[in-house]
């Protein structure tokens, strides 16, 4: 199991706290963004489309992108060069990501 986390967010420490640290590869987005290609399968993963993912109410969102018309691929580029827009925690599986907001969402994966 794997958890895309931003430490100072409550969210996402609410939802490690629930599972645990054992067993759990603790992926820091923030320090080491993913790839493009990396982004591109998680949102696969999770069955939505990149614009789904981004989390609408930061001000680099509503200072940057905010009202642009943009293509899948742009909306994950701006998630890998502003990693603070991606939506958070996810946890991934072998088979299947979610967003776990409520955490408790995450109780599905266990």
């Amino acid at each position: 199991m794997k958890i895309y986390h931003n430490n100072r967010c409550s969210k996402s420490r609410q939802c490690l706290a629930l599972i645990g640290n054992s067993n759990v590869q603790i992926v820091d987005y923030i320090k080491q963004p993913l790839s493009f290609d990396e982004l591109k399968a998680l949102v696969s993963k999770i069955g939505i489309q990149p614009a789904e993912l981004i989390r609408t109410n930061e001000t680099i969102w509503k200072e940057n992108f905010k009202g642009k018309k943009m293509s899948n691929n742009d909306y994950i580029t701006a998630m890998i060069d502003n990693p603070k827009l991606m939506e958070r925690p996810i946890v991934e599986t072998k088979d299947k990501a979610i967003v776990c907001r409520p955490p408790e969402l995450v109780m599905e994966l266990i």
